[in-house]
């Protein structure tokens, strides 16, 4: 259940789509780690036992009806994070990737009050490699830096901490999505953007949102939405 009680400055969203394998760790290590700051679940339309373990373990839970996908997902936790007047929003994956006790260094950065999004980045003190996927993010790095003439370390980190004037606009607008190619946009915009090294964990269980054929096409997308539709939003 949610509670309606904004009790600290920053809410994590944890978006989860068939995550039972994975959900009950992801949310016990961020209470654990992190208990001095609110969260809530967003079960996405999940076929699985996801919601029945978050409802029988008391979690803080939005339940969506049918399968919005990661965006989606993200959207309604950040509309209810701005409804709450919380002042920072963290993505958080269900799957146990991410480090929760890596949140009080993204939020000290937070702090310094000079950035309006702290990525979360795994190539700040270590180099990319060469796989597929980095390759990927390698070439969105580049469209972003031809961009903006700014360095993203690890532009695909779903660990994103958005401060509350991207909270206003992922909850209004439908365009606004925390993905590279807006993270683009949105630096075009004068919006300022900080990284600070994570080392993430590997995924437990489950299936990635992105993944095999998909995730060659999402960077593909992704690189021309950056370099050529983000101009006409």
């Amino acid at each position: 259940m949610m509670s309606g009680l904004c009790k600290s400055p920053l809410l994590v969203v944890i978006p989860a789509y068939n995550e039972e394998a994975s959900i009950r760790n992801t949310v016990e290590g961020l209470k654990k780690t992190c208990p001095e700051y609110d969260y809530i679940v967003i079960n996405d339309g999940s076929t699985d036992a996801t919601l029945d373990i978050c409802r029988e373990n008391g979690y803080s839970t939005l339940n969506l009806p049918m399968n919005l996908g990661l965006y989606g997902a993200f959207q309604a936790g950040v509309r209810y994070a701005y409804q709450e007047g919380y002042s920072w929003v963290l993505q958080f994956d269900g799957d146990g990737q991410h480090p929760a006790e890596s949140i009080p260094g993204m939020m000290e950065r937070a702090s310094v009050g000079d950035c309006d999004i702290v990525i979360g980045s795994r190539y700040v003190d270590d180099k990319i490699g060469w796989t597929p996927r980095q390759i990927g993010g390698r070439l969105i790095s580049l469209c972003i830096f031809i961009v903006t003439g700014r360095k993203i370390h690890d532009p695909t980190s779903g660990m994103r901490l958005f401060g509350r004037k991207i909270i206003k606009k992922i909850a209004s607008q439908m365009n606004v999505n925390p993905e590279p190619d807006t993270l683009a946009a949105l630096m075009k915009d004068g919006f300022r953007v900080a990284e600070v090294p994570v080392v993430m964990k590997e995924r437990q269980a489950g299936k990635s949102y992105i993944g095999g054929l998909t995730s060659i096409t999402y960077m593909l997308r992704t690189c021309l939405s950056i370099l050529l539709i983000h101009w006409f939003r």
